[in-house]
């Protein structure tokens, strides 16, 4: 199997994010290329609220996307979903069979099925993981092929608000024309990427600080127990600085420069070489970073749970976690060990300037995309057409210098002699293409023709007059008939929307993981 190039798309509130991938017959991902567009409030906390500056900014993306890959052309994306909205909450479904028979595909399908089709109000569901499965009172991760008569199973419904969706859906499939292949929601994507397997069962916390919001997931014996949005994020930062008269794209500056999110008793006034108080600015900074972070550990509570129930710790992704001093600041208050997520090695960066720590939001929409059972192409070549056929006229070919031999071998302008002219044989007429109508015999004229005057040579008379009449009304004639069309490729079925397909998509993926035998595990801790 050939590579197959796959292309995902990271709509956040600070910038808009796309990645080229190409996946191996060994579903092996490689990172081609990584290109991003700032934005300022055209989306917030994770909503598209500007249809036309956010289609644009796409566009942009996607065209240093294909100038990075010359030749092809983006014809479809993966995306992912998150913002303040998105939250998971637990639902539990009921099966109890006739008899004690397998446990089926078919059966956790339509368990799954329920669960997708569970009505919220104003909110849209993007995602199904599992919490628990039980088959007659005895837990179990991998239901299919046990035997039993009563199936419980304990879900997660991840949902968010319908605008989102809606909004996301019509810049890119209605505005953009661009298919949606999948869509994948963006916490539990990045946890797949990040976190070991050691991790998720000792339990841990994957928190992700972005520029609006900071999404918190708790995870324990391999499930996700919890999942939560806080509003607030680095930009909240940025703006407090602000106070001191300084424009957002300064203050931003600064707080990456010289911000400080670890509190001190008695800020000292600290300038820097070019005059900046950063003592006083990080009076702003550890304020607002030690707000976050308390919300932070408030959701270990809230999620049921104390500090020694998540041995693992706490895993920090975004890049509003790079703030200097937020890693220690979050490890001392919570009493957990921090540490920043990273790709790992399991992915190939092509791209030297790709900083995987950085792009850990789109790095992993690929990785995802690369489990799916079916790769759908994202960059096709452009088909190329055959060129129509050229057509004769008498015009071309008079310009044509030698004329060309085509069957006939006397020139179109005869240079003026002195013997009067001769009928050419019929050998020497002009043969006329296999696909034109004949043409009838040339008859000569009644009168024979003149020997040229002085005036007459200066504008020569042509004596195959008739006959050049003949090829003109041959080419009218050949214009007239029809003609071979250039090559058309068929029209492309309607495309569905990502969206119309998301929960057969969702409801795929919860099914494949309580159907991978058990030794699976085994292989991924060896590696």
């Amino acid at each position: 199997m050939e590579e197959k190039y796959i292309v995902a798309l990271e709509i956040g509130s600070s910038k808009i994010k796309g990645a080229i991938g190409t996946v191996d017959s060994a579903g092996a991902l490689s990172v081609k290329a990584v290109e991003e567009e700032k934005l300022a409030d055209v989306v917030r906390y994770g909503c598209i609220r500007n249809v036309v500056e956010t289609a644009n900014a796409i566009r942009t993306v996607i065209g240093r996307l294909e100038q990075r890959e010359p030749g092809r052309t983006v014809t479809g994306v993966y995306v992912s979903v998150g913002g303040r909205s998105m939250m998971a909450q637990s639902i539990e479904i009921e099966r109890r069979l006739p008899s004690e028979m397998e446990i089926t595909n078919d059966l956790i399908s339509d368990i799954i099925n329920d669960a997708l089709a569970y009505q919220l109000s104003e909110r849209s569901i993007v995602g199904v993981t599992q919490r628990e499965f039980r088959v007659d009172n005895s837990p179990t991760n991998r239901p299919v092929g046990t035997f039993g008569s009563h199936v419980s199973a304990r879900l997660n419904l991840i949902s968010c608000r319908t605008q989102l969706v809606r909004n996301l859906n019509h810049v890119l499939d209605e505005r953009l024309h661009i298919a949606i292949n999948d869509v994948f929601v963006r916490q539990v994507a990045e946890a797949d990427l990040v976190l070991f397997p050691e991790e998720r069962r000792q339990g841990c916390m994957l928190v992700d600080f972005g520029a609006e919001t900071t999404t918190v997931s708790i995870y324990k014996n391999d499930v996700m127990l919890y999942l939560s949005t806080i509003p607030m994020g680095s930009r909240n930062i940025t703006r407090d600085i602000t106070a001191l008269n300084y424009l957002e794209e300064m203050a931003e500056d600064l707080k990456i420069d010289g911000g400080n999110a670890l509190s001190t008793p008695e800020p000292v006034p600290t300038y820097s070489g070019k005059g900046f108080d950063f003592g006083q600015i990080n009076n702003y900074v550890s304020a607002r970073a030690g707000e976050i972070i308390a919300n932070i550990n408030e959701h270990i509570k809230y999620a049921g749970l104390t500090p020694d129930r998540l041995p693992a710790g706490i895993i920090l992704i975004g890049r509003g976690s790079k703030l200097n001093g937020f890693d220690r600041r979050l490890e001392n208050l919570t009493t957990l060990k921090v540490r920043f997520g990273t790709p790992g090695n399991r992915i190939r960066i092509l791209d030297g300037r790709v900083n995987s720590t950085e792009h850990v939001d789109v790095i992993s929409i690929l990785a995802e995309a690369a489990k799916s059972r079916e790769i759908q192409e994202c960059m096709t070549l452009p088909r190329t057409v055959a060129p129509a056929p050229e057509e004769f006229s008498y015009s071309q070919a008079h310009q044509q210098q030698p004329a060309p031999q085509t069957g006939y071998q006397q020139p179109l302008y005869r240079q003026p002699q002195q013997q009067p002219y001769q009928q050419a044989p019929a050998q020497q007429q002009m043969q006329q293409p296999a696909q034109q109508p004949a043409q009838q015999p040339y008859q000569p004229a009644a009168q024979q023709v003149q020997q040229p005057t002085q005036q007459a040579y200066q504008q020569p008379v042509n004596p195959y007059a008739h006959q050049a009449q003949s090829i003109t009304n041959a080419t009218v004639q050949s214009q007239q008939a029809p003609q071979q069309q250039p090559y058309n490729p068929p029209a492309a079925p309607e495309k569905k929307s990502g969206f119309a397909k998301l929960l057969g998509s969702v409801r795929d993926r919860v099914v494949a993981l309580m159907t991978e035998p058990v030794e699976d595990d085994d292989v991924e801790n060896d590696e």
